[in-house]
């Protein structure tokens, strides 16, 4: 019973809310390896640290002897998830689809154990349910049921239309976990309604219900909004380990444990360590830093984490990282004003981002603070900063 606890002590650590927690107990009890299912809308390319938090629930579940069963929606993908969304989401193309999927197995492996993960595609069962399968599965919940989901509710009320394709995308969720016989499924808060799906439509076909394990939305760098690669707030896994890093080290120190709590894999026990330190007088930087090493050395290896440190301790100080990408620009003139210059090399968006940077202190031409948004720079090569993270040695000439 010991070894019990401490495997649910696990399972539930950073999660919202486990649904059918006594089920899922009598199935650990066997001693059996579960089936542990997640769904993956092949929606982008890229995985940034918001899927991480499922994701490394799954490993934990690897861990403790279990087998994963990674579901790349790429039948619901061309559907469009409609969770949360406002209007109905134009859907993906196939080929759209099949690039991001092979993306998402790229980048997947950096977490999970490949030899306890089965990759899965809905395709495979839902095109054998034809028209006549697909009417029964339809058959099993009404109209009235579907609008109570949070969603559709909202844009029924301001009567925003909803296409009746998108009824169905929670029923195929679910018929997934009829298909792949879950015994537990994950997804993030957002999914709570898709995910309970699965649950009513295994009962309807006579499978033992899968409990629902649902996990916090992790917000980005902001704060403030959910992380989104749209919204520019994200952490992507497969981003250079320096990136990683110095994304990491500008976190909030209040923020900075919620992305502990949620992605960090040391001990509760150490977790409790720090914030008696902390709570001891101990400077945040100091965990921000072991957390931070902990993400790229995951994503990456120990010597990355070990070299971003050097390399974020370096610019910290004002000094010039070895790895400074070089830009040319050709003038027709003497002499180019900063702002241009700036937004010529691609480290500022415009001009007037240039000149708020530079009332701000924030840009640096060989380490010398620029005071004067109106300098003018001769030909030849400076080495630019704007901000903490941005360098480019540029070389200007004349055309």
């Amino acid at each position: 019973m010991a070894n019990l606890n401490d495997d649910l002590a696990l399972i539930k650590r950073g999660i919202d809310d486990l649904i059918g927690e006594q089920e899922l107990i009598d199935k650990l009890k066997r001693g059996q390896p579960l089936k542990v299912k997640a769904g993956f809308d092949p929606t982008a390319p890229d995985l940034h640290l918001g899927h991480a938090v499922l994701i490394n629930k799954l490993r934990q579940f690897q861990d403790l002897g279990h087998q994963v069963l990674f579901l790349i929606g790429d039948f619901t993908g061309m559907i469009g998830d409609p969770t949360g969304k406002s209007a109905t989401r134009p859907p993906l193309s196939a080929e759209q689809v099949q690039i991001n999927a092979q993306t998402y197995q790229e980048q997947v492996f950096k977490i999970l154990k490949p030899e306890q993960t089965e990759v899965v595609f809905n395709s495979s069962w839902i095109n054998e349910l034809g028209a006549a399968g697909m009417l029964k599965l339809a058959a099993t919940h009404t109209v009235a049921r579907m609008l109570e989901r949070d969603d559709f509710e909202k844009r029924y009320k301001s009567n925003q239309p909803i296409a009746i394709h998108e009824f169905l995308y929670p029923l195929l969720q679910g018929y997934d976990s009829v298909a792949l016989k879950a015994d537990i499924e994950l997804g993030g808060t957002d999914q709570r309604f898709n995910l309970l799906m699965g649950r009513e439509l295994q009962k309807h076909h006579g499978q033992a219900p899968q409990s629902v394990l649902t996990v916090p939305l992790l917000e980005g760098l902001d704060g403030v909004n959910k992380m989104s690669k749209s919204l520019g707030n994200y952490i992507g896994i497969a981003e250079p380990a320096n990136t990683i890093f110095s994304k990491l080290m500008s976190v909030s120190d209040e923020l900075m444990w919620r992305y502990i709590d949620l992605l960090s894999f040391e001990s509760i026990a150490t977790v409790a360590q720090w914030r008696a330190a902390i709570a001891s007088g101990e400077n945040p930087r100091n965990i921000k830093v072991r957390f931070a090493q902990e993400i790229v050395t995951r994503f990456h290896n120990r010597q990355a984490a070990i070299d971003a440190l050097a390399d974020f301790e370096l610019r910290a100080k004002g000094g010039i990282p070895d790895d400074v990408p070089e830009v040319s620009v050709v003038i027709q003139e003497s002499a180019i004003a900063i702002g241009p210059l700036l937004k010529q090399a691609g480290l500022v968006a415009s001009t007037s981002e240039a000149f708020r940077m530079i009332e701000q202190g924030g840009v640096k031409l060989d380490s010398e603070k620029v005071l004067d948004r109106n300098l003018q720079v001769q030909a030849g090569s400076v080495v630019a900063q704007v901000g903490k993270r941005k360098f480019a040695r540029i070389t200007v000439s004349r055309g």
